[in-house]
């Protein structure tokens, strides 16, 4: 049944989206050319098209705008999609769909096309597609807190995955489930959790099916008793229940892993690295030899008189090198303007800098705190050691003591090491939290895009530069 209502709620969706779309051209035309209130906004010039005169355009825009919502997966169940996601799908597709409107007005050579008509129709119908997702979704969670399009489900199997799908549907009361209990061979006739109680063992299934009707089953198996995964598919299929596998090594994969098909045997990768695509690999390393060339001319300046100041500053080389771990855990020397005085490696070697270390010099204090003294690694990106934006490198040191301590601190190395990043603009620079770091650059790893890197360098450069956690 519920499947039954999910497409008709999809087909009345694309309805109401192409009634949108219309409707948003129509009304743009309106503003445009007939609504007196902005003729004086809108000089008119020479000679405009009629509505009819869009028709045959509009017969090929609304359906190429409706497969790129499809593409963007704006018509998947709204009962568990992120509100800020399904808005900026939205955005994209929109945007891409106005590329395309271009397109069609230059190859099918469609003369007297008003730009700022088009310019109307893209704010207006990108506003009402938001608007009308927006009233959607208040209408379906209005109507799931009063009892109805609720889901019925149980839960076959009490782990740790079981206790995260319970926790997720408890505080989400909008999604609309309904969990009626918990089939595990394990646990006793009295036992609950968080109000779900366990109502039979998993050879009780079949006939609890068979009596009761469910929309979804999901199985959260422990580990150990995967070798049962098997007979509850058959019972849960032999139903025709919507059955649903929820892992409990989820913690070890990523919210959107990558599945390659060998020959037939589905392979999950554990973890989604888009930079170890080859075409993303060559664009960002294209990115970081530009880049750092065109850095170092602009800073050249700025790095010489740096550079004297330095050796002012008290006796000893300009540069410091020292070592770090890069890309696939292998070291470099990574060139910093030196900031404190000559002293021995071992000393060297015991800590990070803290508030108010007596090593650093008085112009170090002041290059550390505008991160001036990091602009000698635009050669290490030039070299190849490092990318403009990336995680933090650490010395071996304390890469040898947080990969035992820190879990998935070592898949900070999966990419190239950066001169900024995700965690350092969102304040874990310096004595921050080491938890919190790998987190960001996990973040980072696992979402990576060119836009993603262009937000990060925005915001270096308007608040990673000077940082209160820089000393």
């Amino acid at each position: 049944m519920i499947k039954e209502n999910q497409k008709y709620f999809n087909r009345l969706h694309v309805v109401l989206d192409a009634v949108v779309i219309y409707g948003s051209f129509c009304f743009s035309y309106y503003i445009r050319f007939v609504c007196p209130l902005f003729k004086s906004f809108f000089p008119q010039y020479g000679y405009w098209r009629n509505l009819w005169q869009y028709q045959e355009i509009l017969l090929l825009l609304v359906p190429v705008y409706l497969i790129l919502y499809a593409k963007f997966n704006l018509y998947k169940p709204k009962r568990y999609q992120n509100q800020s996601s399904e808005y900026a799908n939205v955005i994209k597709a929109n945007t891409m769909g106005m590329v395309f409107f271009f397109i069609c007005i230059i190859f099918m050579k469609i003369s007297h096309v008003s730009r700022s008509l088009l310019f109307l129709f893209y704010v207006i119908s990108m506003a009402a597609t938001l608007a009308e997702r927006g009233v959607i979704r208040l209408i379906l969670e209005q109507s799931r807190k009063k009892g109805y399009n609720l889901k019925h489900v149980i839960v076959i199997g009490f782990s740790a995955a079981a206790e995260a799908y319970i926790d997720r549907i408890k505080a989400n009361p909008q999604w609309g489930y309904v969990i009626h209990g918990i089939f595990d061979d394990n646990l006793k006739k009295d036992f609950s959790y968080r109000n779900i109680y366990c109502i039979g063992k998993i050879r009780d299934i079949e006939k609890f099916l068979q009596k009761t009707s469910m929309d979804e089953v999901a199985i959260t198996l422990s580990l150990k008793e995967y070798y049962k995964l098997g007979d509850i598919v058959n019972m849960c299929e032999k139903s025709g229940v919507h059955t649903k596998f929820v892992p409990d090594y989820y913690k070890f994969i990523s919210t959107n892993p990558v599945t390659e098909d060998l020959n037939g045997l589905p392979v999950i990768n554990i973890r989604n690295v888009p930079l170890t695509n080859t075409v993303n690999k060559f664009v960002k390393r294209l990115i970081d030899i530009v880049g750092s060339i065109v850095c170092i001319i602009l800073f050249s300046p700025i790095m010489a008189i740096v550079a004297i100041l330095v050796k002012k500053s008290s006796p000893g080389p300009i540069i410091f090198c020292q070592e770090r771990v890069g890309l696939h855990n292998k070291p470099f020397k990574m060139y910093k303007f030196r900031s404190m005085g000559v002293q021995p490696p071992s000393k060297e070697e015991k800590a990070w800098t803290t508030h108010n270390d007596p090593r650093v010099t008085p112009v170090g204090k002041i290059i550390r705190k505008t991160s001036l003294d990091e602009l000698p690694q635009l050669f290490n990106v030039l070299k190849g050691d490092m990318s403009l934006i990336g995680p933090r490198p650490e010395r071996p040191l304390f890469v040898e003591k947080f990969k035992e301590e820190i879990p998935r601190y070592m898949i900070k190395h999966q990419v190239r090491p950066g001169m900024t990043g995700w965690a350092q603009v969102c304040g874990f620079r310096g004595d921050t939290s080491i938890e919190g770091r790998i987190e960001h650059d996990i973040f980072y790893i696992e979402n990576w895009t060119l836009s993603f890197d262009i937000k990060i360098l925005f915001l270096t450069i308007f608040k990673g530069f000077v940082n209160k956690n820089a000393y």
